[in-house]
C-alpha cells in the first residue's frame, strides 16, 4: 500500500521524496528500544533539518502506517520547525495502549497524531479508533484501493463445474493459520459438490497448514507455493471464486486483486472486510467464526453459477470504478489540496 500511495501522488502529479529509511518498528515493548530509537530519530531529524535548510523544505510531510509498535518519531517535530502540514495514513489507535507495557510508545503516537493537519483513514475501524484521540475536523476517508491492470480485464472463459476455487494468502501463526483452519473446516463440509480449491502462499507455517488439508481426497487441493504477482493474477484469471475467511484484515489487497479478476469473494464479516468487499454486491459475507455459514455461502455459489459470475461482473466493475489508482490519485489531490490551504 506505501508504493502505491506514491504511485498515487505521482500520478496526480506531486513530487514523492523518500527523505528517511529509518525503521522504528518494535515486535515487543522494550524500553530500552525505544529510546534507542529516539535518539536515532533525534539524529536523523536534525540531518533532515540540515539538508532543508540547504535546499528547501518540503511542502507537506506524509507518513504511512504509524501505531503503537512503529510511531513516527521524525515527522511531527520536523513539521512543526519548517511550518508545514503534516499528514498521516492508515495511522492506527487503540485506547487499551494507553496503559500497560507499551504506553509510551503509544504516548508518542498519540501526541504525532493529534498534531496532524490531517489523518486519512482507510477503514471504519481505524476511523473508530482516531476519534478518540483526532478532532473529527483533522480525520478524512480514502478508500483501499489497487492499480488495476490491463490483465484484469479479460477473465479466461470459466466453467462452471467443478467449481475452481482460490485461496491467495501467507501461512504464518495467528489470524492466518486461523483462517486457513476455518477454511479447511468449511469444505469438509462440501465433499459432497464438485469443486477445486487452489491455494497460493508459502510461510513459516506452510506444513502446519497442509496438515489442516491431508485428508482431502486426491485432486481436490492444488499447491502452488509462492508466485510472482503476474502468476498470481494468471491463476485468479482461472478461478470462479475467491475463499478466504480473514480474521484480523485491516482490509486486505488480496480481495481487490481478486475482484478486479472478476471473482466474487465469500469472506467473514469482520476487522475490515467490509472496506473492500460488498456483501450481496460483489461476494458474500457471514458472521465471524461461523463455519457453517462460510460452507451455505460456497454451496451457494457452485449450486448458482450465474449468480456467481453475476457477482463477479460487479465486483470487477467495483474495482475499475471506485478502487483504481486514478481514482486515489484524485481524492489525495483533494486532501492535500485542503491541507495545503491551511498553511
Amino acid at each position: 500500500m506505501a508504493n502505491l500511495l506514491m504511485a498515487a501522488l505521482r500520478r496526480g502529479g506531486h513530487e514523492v521524496d523518500i527523505v528517511s529509511r529509518l525503521r522504528t518498528y518494535m515486535a515487543s515493548p522494550h524500553p530500552e528500544m525505544l529510546q534507542s530509537f529516539q535518539l536515532r530519530s533525534h539524529d536523523e531529524a536534525s540531518r533532515i533539518a540540515d539538508q532543508w535548510r540547504r535546499k528547501g523544505s518540503s511542502h507537506i510531510w506524509f507518513t504511512y502506517h504509524p501505531y503503537y509498535k512503529a510511531p513516527d518519531l521524525i515527522g511531527a517535530e520536523l513539521a512543526k520547525r519548517f511550518a508545514i502540514p503534516y499528514v498521516t495514513c492508515e495511522a492506527s489507535y487503540a485506547r487499551k495502549r494507553d496503559f500497560g507495557e507499551w504506553r509510551d510508545a503509544q504516548a508518542l503516537l498519540k501526541k504525532g497524531l493529534s498534531q496532524a493537519a490531517l489523518n486519512i483513514y482507510f477503514t471504519d475501524r481505524d476511523r473508530e479508533g482516531l476519534t478518540q484521540i483526532v478532532n473529527p475536523a483533522h480525520l478524512a476517508e480514502l478508500k483501499p484501493f489497487i492499480d488495476v491492470q490491463a490483465s484484469h480485464s479479460a477473465p479466461a472463459a470459466r466453467s462452471a463445474s467443478p467449481a475452481e476455487l482460490i485461496t491467495v494468502a501467507m501461512m504464518r501463526e495467528g489470524d492466518k493459520f486461523d483462517s486457513y483452519q476455518m477454511l479447511a473446516a468449511s469444505l469438509r463440509l462440501l465433499l459432497d459438490r464438485p469443486w477445486r480449491l487452489t491455494i497460493v502462499g508459502d510461510g513459516p507455517t506452510a506444513e502446519k497448514v497442509k496438515e489442516l488439508f491431508r485428508e482431502f481426497p486426491n485432486g481436490r487441493i492444488k499447491w502452488m507455493g509462492m508466485l510472482s504477482a503476474d502468476d498470481v493474477l494468471a491463476e485468479l484469471s482461472k478461478a470462479t471464486l475467491y475463499l478466504w475467511p480473514g480474521f484480523g484484515e485491516a482490509y486486505g489487497m488480496a480481495y481487490l486483486e481478486a475482484q478486479a479478476a472478476g471473482l466474487p469473494v465469500i469472506a467473514q464479516n469482520v476487522a475490515g472486510v467490509p472496506a473492500v468487499v460488498r456483501n450481496g454486491e460483489t461476494g458474500i459475507l457471514v458472521p465471524q467464526g461461523n463455519v457453517e455459514a462460510f460452507a451455505k455461502a460456497i454451496r451457494a455459489c457452485i449450486a448458482d453459477p450465474n449468480e456467481a459470475w453475476r457477482l463477479g461482473d460487479q465486483a470487477r466493475k467495483f474495482i475499475r470504478d471506485e478502487r483504481s489508482l486514478d481514482q486515489a490519485a484524485v481524492r489525495l489531490n483533494a486532501l492535500l489540496s485542503r491541507v495545503s490551504a491551511m498553511v
